[in-house]
């Protein structure tokens, strides 16, 4: 008999003649253009700015309304469901003011968490997520389970859920901006680590903190919740987790857990104090201890549903992520490393932080409001020449200087655009040495997002 998502029927039921609101057309919102009017709702799209020729020739077909301009949320009335973009958070008070009216208010991504008839598993962290994610569907795959990838790696699958059985898996990359008032959390939750960031977004840290937790609050006493012990955040985070915790660190002892022991290099489950080793660095293809700990993060995210061996062979056969520490190319005895996803000053530090030779480090962009203290200390033990472009060029150059030893000299050289950094990084780098785009900030002075940023430094590295 065939798997009928009763669920979902119900609310595509819902749907029919309801007054819609799409707010903003990132990613995650096109696919709804086509599902809501097979569903017979009618749909209202609100934007800050012009859409492309495809979106509206689309809007156009559906006779769809559309609210544009800076205050276009001034006319969110009358809407019985609204979904929101990641981008548009739900503390706006226009968002506040529909629901109390009755609006329901939530999201492509929440829609999959609350009509999906599988299990979850959902990732979310200020660093290392896409990787940990990334890996958690591979081993899965390998285990031969139907898996749907999807939430802030870009790829919408609301209109997947038709598709979906219980025995399939969902696994979900999630935002802060993602979480952000949600009521539902997915089986099984894994936070990475949690440092200050979007804090350009967020009105405090604390928000920013708060809006993580959404990921195991709403869990029943059957979840289970994956933990960075070595971050003090986060280890605080399972006083009030209501199910199982799994801690994974790379600087402690754990009774019960998964550590990556950096004395003898092998990841190792640890079971009432009794450690087995499971893998060794040598046979991992990712470099750095960040990426150690984010294979901790997954062998315990999957240990319920998927065999030791499989693990095993899942995380020997990983490549990694693109845009974080991607290998691009050697040239004349000098390796390129492309680690644009490096967008806060933590992640840039672990990039640095897995290289042992002379870093010549591509860093600056846009201005997130992010501390440089911790970074300068770190550039100015690791690197030996930084090359700076963008808004936080001079804060980056400052913290370094200001870490800096008097027997310790770093060269810093100011570059107009990547184009130019990456001309000057062949001019000095000398062989054995290491290039590291890793820019600690954002893209948006000069690009659309990390992606096209790191995209054209690989054009730009092999054109050398």
């Amino acid at each position: 008999m065939e798997y009928v998502n009763e669920k979902l029927e119900e609310f595509n039921q819902y749907l029919d003649g309801k007054q819609v609101a799409i707010i903003g057309m990132g990613v995650s919102n096109i696919p709804l253009l086509d599902y809501f009017y097979d569903k017979n709702a009618k749909v209202t799209v609100f934007s800050t700015n012009a859409l492309s020729d495809e979106i509206m020739d689309k809007i156009n077909k559906y006779r769809y309304e559309v609210e544009f301009g800076e205050d276009n949320l001034k006319r969110l009335n009358g809407f019985d469901i609204i979904f929101r973009s990641p981008s548009a958070l739900p503390t706006k008070h226009e968002f506040q003011s529909a629901v109390k009216k009755g609006a329901i208010l939530t999201s492509e991504i929440e829609m999959v968490l609350k009509l999906a008839p599988c299990k979850v598993i959902g990732i979310t962290g200020t660093e290392g997520k896409t990787t940990t994610t990334s890996l958690i569907y591979e081993i899965c795959k390998k285990a031969g389970y139907n898996c749907f990838l999807g939430g802030n790696i870009g790829k919408p699958i609301f209109t997947k859920i038709n598709q979906m059985k219980p025995e399939d898996i969902v696994i979900l990359e999630l935002s802060s901006f993602q979480l952000m008032g949600m009521t539902v959390s997915p089986n099984i939750s894994v936070v990475t680590n949690v440092y200050p960031d979007h804090l350009n977004v967020h009105k405090s840290y604390e928000e920013y903190q708060e809006a993580k937790k959404t990921i195991f609050r709403n869990q029943s006493e059957d979840g289970i919740v994956v933990l960075n012990k070595d971050n003090e955040i986060t280890e605080n985070f399972a006083k009030e987790v209501k199910g199982k915790v799994i801690f994974f660190s790379s600087t402690k002892k754990l009774k019960n857990g998964y550590v990556y022991d950096r004395k003898d290099g092998f990841i190792k489950k640890c079971d009432l104090g009794e450690c087995t080793k499971l893998i060794s660095k040598d046979d991992i293809k990712l470099r750095g201890v960040h990426n150690y700990e984010n294979i901790c993060a997954a062998l315990a995210a999957t240990e319920t549903i998927v065999s030791k061996d499989i693990q095993i062979e899942a995380v020997k056969e990983f490549k990694g992520v693109e845009h974080r520490l991607e290998f691009v190319r050697e040239l004349n005895g000098v390796k390129y490393y492309n680690d644009s996803i490096g967008t806060s000053p933590a992640s840039t530090i672990a990039g640095l932080n897995s290289f042992d030779e002379n870093i010549i480090l591509l860093a600056g962009g846009s201005d997130k409001g992010l501390d440089y203290k911790e970074i300068g200390e770190v550039i100015a033990k690791k690197v030996g020449t930084l090359i700076l472009t963008g808004p936080t060029a001079q804060k980056i150059e400052q913290a370094t200087k200001y870490a800096l030893s008097e027997d310790k000299k770093i060269e810093i050289i100011h570059a107009e655009n990547l184009k130019e950094a990456v001309k000057i990084a062949k001019e000095k780098a000398k062989k054995g040495d290491i290039v590291l785009l890793s820019p600690a900030s954002a893209s948006f002075d000069a690009f659309k997002n990390f992606e096209e940023r790191g995209k054209y430094f690989k054009t730009l590295v092999n054109e050398l």
